[in-house]
């Protein structure tokens, strides 16, 4: 069951700046192997719930090993027999407009 799973991740304790809790999140995303975009709020993964999920689930006992509040909010979207989500969504809406969006 292949999905796109969107979410953010951050301490409530660490202050106003939070890219280094941010970077931590993308080693995990980026050494799962799954692709992945980066956004300015968060982060998309493309894979197997359980991949996904696990993904997840890292990022949050890295950031609970010095955090003692943390804020989670995820988005998932399947849809059966679909894979490559990831880029065919976009590009199917800049094909629609007829021109490369903003990424």
């Amino acid at each position: 069951m292949a999905v796109l799973l969107e979410f953010s991740m951050a301490p409530f304790d660490q202050g106003e700046s939070l890219s280094k809790h941010v970077a931590r999140s993308l080693e995990i995303i980026d050494q799962s192997g799954l692709p992945y975009r980066l956004n300015s709020m968060g982060t998309v993964i493309e894979g197997e719930w359980d991949e996904c999920m696990e993904v997840v689930r890292k990022c949050y006992r890295r950031m609970r090993e010095d955090c003692k509040r943390i804020s989670c909010s995820i988005k998932i979207d399947y849809r059966k027999g679909r894979t490559g989500r990831l880029e065919s969504k976009i590009a199917k809406v800049e094909q629609i407009v007829g021109r490369e969006l903003s990424r």
